[in-house]
């Protein structure tokens, strides 16, 4: 035991973790050149279209120093803040961190937040400086601010290039000699911790573990804690590029579990396994359960595929354990699902998962946060909102709580007036500004929720021209005057474009969105009205011109009453027509209420 190491790679989006992942596995020749390829760990297409991280990859690697063979396990984990909950299974796995900083954009939001998941676990942290070959790498600056950050001496940084392989002997060795051994008994009853799940469609759901204590061999009876449930164990090994069977997994290592079990959510991420004969009285702590942040309803486009979206949800949910999902109907859509998500990337990549890994072409409606809402009758009793449709009538509502978040904005100091004239758009108080760097500042603000879930992030991005980091985490719910603006198409209501939102904008937004969907939706042989209402007022209005047929191209000459006769009975047959007419609502109608400052 003494001679293994368990290890993650953090660090802020697009910082080199995965390439610097890469060079590890090839300078311990733990894949030949055949199999080298960029970004070798990140398996899915999405990850490497869109050059990031998704889930935590583990792999094994054997490496060689002074005569002494080591095992290193080895977790890469997304940067990204929608995908933090990864980061935290990943951590609760491991002695130790490496804090990758890419030397030309110095410490970002992300990497902070990183770093403090790992310090509450008590990891041996590696500073380790990436892209110091790159022209605008600032070295000497960006050590400067790791180690105002972490306290560490500068020669205790170690430079490294992931592209060029600069530096990564020196990486292995500092993982080696800084990072401890695992602790635990073999000879205790078994403990380990579940801390990711893979669905196999051949062998059933994949478990991968770390054991704490004891040993998990194979062909044992097995129990899952949190369950109660026992398997045996067809298949254990540890995790190659390709998995390599064992006949046991030993106290301190990571390896993967194969017990046949078939149905998703028999299978709990954060559990602990034990042996069934001689159970360990102790269930390992140290995960939280997933919070969404995100709430937004998925429906399929055909009906009969509620069942088939059902399963691909479940599979999906053992892929990525922070996806939450309850059944629920709307007048417009038919059934589907209320999901919860970390943000809108890990919505965008759930729908995107769901097209290309299981066929299903779904509509999404308006993503929107939960509400605590409290009526006149009970005044103490929180009443969760996750729909708009939920909330009760205003003659019955006493007030509305939504949830509020701490967003940390790190960026140059050019661009603070940009960012602070964004946020207090959004409804942002400021609470903080400090300076990391005569160059680089810390703003901090409390801000709603619901603002920064639509398009607060690309805004960011834009007015700070790339520059501005950002991370968040809840605060809790604060009381808010809040109204439920509703969309009526035809005289009909759609309940699921109906959006919660402040009273100050509701009228403007309830414009925008009439606007957007006279433009989305197609004319039909008659007038649709489109309105946007608050309660019975209607605050806005629209209307998409019929399809007219010249009736009185024929009559040419005559009296006028001729034409007056064809116009009259026009008339008739399009007021018929818009009483029994349907509206069809394209998806890109339900999105496109996203990107209203388009």
């Amino acid at each position: 035991m003494k001679n293994i190491r368990n290890f993650c790679i953090i660090a802020h989006i697009d910082h080199g973790k995965s390439t610097l992942a890469d060079r590890l596995l090839e300078f311990t020749h733990t894949i030949t050149d055949r199999e080298k390829q960029d970004q070798l760990l990140d398996n899915m297409d999405l990850e490497r279209e869109r050059g990031i991280t998704i889930k935590s990859h583990a792999i094994q690697m054997d490496y060689e120093q002074d005569g002494e063979k080591y095992v290193l396990n080895l977790i890469d984990t997304p940067g990204h803040v929608d995908f933090s909950y990864e980061v935290s299974r990943s951590i609760a796995a491991c002695e130790g961190a490496l804090l990758i900083v890419d030397a030309a954009q110095s410490i970002q939001a992300q990497t902070i937040s990183n770093l403090y998941l790992a310090l509450e676990h008590d990891l041996e942290i590696i500073p380790v400086l990436n892209k110091v070959d790159l022209p605008s790498a600032n070295p000497e600056e960006v050590t400067d601010d790791i180690v105002a950050l972490l306290g560490c001496k500068p020669e205790e940084v170690i430079r490294a290039s992931a592209k060029t392989g600069l530096g990564i002997s020196e990486i292995l060795h500092a993982i080696i000699e800084k990072i401890p051994a695992p602790k635990g008994d073999e000879m205790a009853p078994l403990q380990a911790l579940i801390f990711d799940s893979v669905y196999n469609s051949y062998r059933g759901v994949e478990t991968y573990f770390r054991v704490f204590n004891g040993e998990i061999k194979k062909g044992q009876r097995v129990q899952f804690m949190a369950t109660k449930k026992e398997y045996l164990a067809d298949e254990v090994g540890t995790l190659k590029l390709v998995q390599v069977a064992k006949k046991s997994i030993k106290a301190g290592d990571v390896g993967y579990l194969i017990t046949g079990v078939k149905t998703a959510s028999e299978i709990k991420v954060g559990d602990t396994i034990t042996d069934a004969l001689n159970p360990n009285k102790n269930a390992i702590d140290g995960f939280e359960n997933v919070k969404p942040m995100v709430f937004a309803g998925i429906y399929p486009i055909e009906t009969e595929e509620y069942e088939e979206l059902r399963t691909s949800m479940e599979k999906l949910q053992l892929n990525d354990a922070s996806l939450v999902f309850t059944p629920e109907s709307s007048a417009a859509l038919g059934f589907g699902f209320r999901c919860g998500f970390l943000g809108m990337l890990h919505l965008e990549i759930i729908q995107e998962r769901l097209e290309r890994e299981f066929n299903m072409v779904v509509i999404t409606t308006v993503p929107n946060v939960s509400y605590h809402a409290f009526t006149n009758k009970h005044p103490d009793v929180a009443l969760i909102v996750n729909n708009p449709s939920d909330l009760p009538e205003p003659s019955k509502l006493n007030r509305v709580e939504e949830p509020y978040i701490k967003a940390s904005i790190i960026t140059k100091s050019d661009y603070i007036g940009a960012i602070m004239g964004l946020c207090i758009e959004k409804r942002g108080q400021i609470t903080n500004q400090s300076y990391l760097t005569p160059e680089r500042v810390e703003l901090t603000f409390d801000m709603p929720l619901s603002e920064i879930v639509f398009d607060f992030y690309d805004r960011l991005k834009t007015v700070s021209k790339g520059y501005a980091s950002f991370d968040y985490h809840p605060l809790g719910f604060r009381a808010s005057k809040l109204v439920k603006v509703d969309i009526l198409l035809n005289g009909t209501l759609v309940d699921a474009l109906s959006a919660l939102l402040h009273t100050d904008n509701a009228y403007g937004i309830g414009k925008k969105i009439c606007e957007k969907l006279r433009g989305l939706i197609p004319r039909q042989q008659f007038d649709i009205p489109i309105q946007a209402a608050i309660g019975a007022k209607i605050i806005s209005r629209e209307t998409i011109k019929a399809l007219r047929k010249d009736v009185t191209a024929k009559c040419y000459g005559g009296d006028v009453s001729r034409k007056r006769k064809l116009l009259e009975k026009q008339k008739k047959g399009k007021k018929r027509m818009r009483q029994v007419g349907n509206v069809e609502i394209p998806q890109e109608a339900f999105m496109a209420v996203l990107k209203l400052n388009d």
